[in-house]
């Protein structure tokens, strides 16, 4: 009993109380059993959103059993579309994330006003534990298909960095030896146009002396 509330208290103070939503922390979450009370924003650096961070931030504190995240449309555009948050969504948008396939929005908590905010994610959080949510499927790549995909890119990228040194170099090594025997070449034109030249003027020397 002693081992696993060790273990679960290492795991919720493995990350900060609120946690930026990236690639990076997607790949330490997919270890971590406890759901994800994300909130989507329109840009997590501006100032209104720096506000509401804060408020979510002292909300996780008495929350541990919970990972609490946030993302920006502006930062991460295509991660927010998956949980059906377009241009016209009211932003800020909150509600409970599986980290996987499914996400649960509260009953009368899907966005946040700018009015007491504490007070609206402290509601979204009882209701979701009474149970008052909508159980909902993500309209795009699962939590895997997002490290997958983004792998991709990045994978991609190293491949056409490295085959364009690659390139670089076969350019410079069969540049070389077609300079080197340029030079040969015109060395042995000109030593041949010297040798030529000095027996000219050695026969006109002889015709002279004759």
């Amino acid at each position: 009993m002693s081992d696993q509330f060790l273990e679960d208290f290492v795991k919720q103070n493995l990350f900060p109380l609120v946690v930026p939503i990236n690639y990076d922390t997607l790949k330490l979450l997919k270890d971590d059993e406890r759901k994800i009370v994300l909130m989507i924003v329109d840009d997590v650096e501006d100032e209104k959103s720096k506000v509401l961070i804060k408020i979510l931030r002292a909300a996780a504190s008495a929350n541990r059993d919970l990972v609490f995240g946030y993302v920006g449309v502006k930062q991460w555009e295509d991660f927010a579309e998956t949980f059906e948050v377009y241009k016209e969504t009211k932003l800020p948008k909150m509600f409970v994330w599986d980290g996987n396939e499914e996400y649960s929005t509260v009953i009368g908590s899907e966005s946040i006003d700018e009015q007491d905010q504490g007070s609206q994610i402290m509601h979204l959080l009882e209701g979701y534990r009474e149970g008052s949510v909508i159980h909902k499927q993500v309209s795009g790549p699962t939590f895997m298909g997002f490290i997958h995909s983004v792998l991709r890119i990045r994978t991609l990228y190293i491949v056409v960095f490295v085959g364009a040194v690659i390139a670089f170099f076969l350019i410079i090594t069969k540049e070389e030896p077609l300079t080197v025997g340029t030079r040969d070449h015109v060395d042995h034109a000109s030593s041949s146009s010297t040798s030529q030249g000095e027996s000219k003027e050695a026969h006109r020397f002889g015709e002279k002396e004759d």
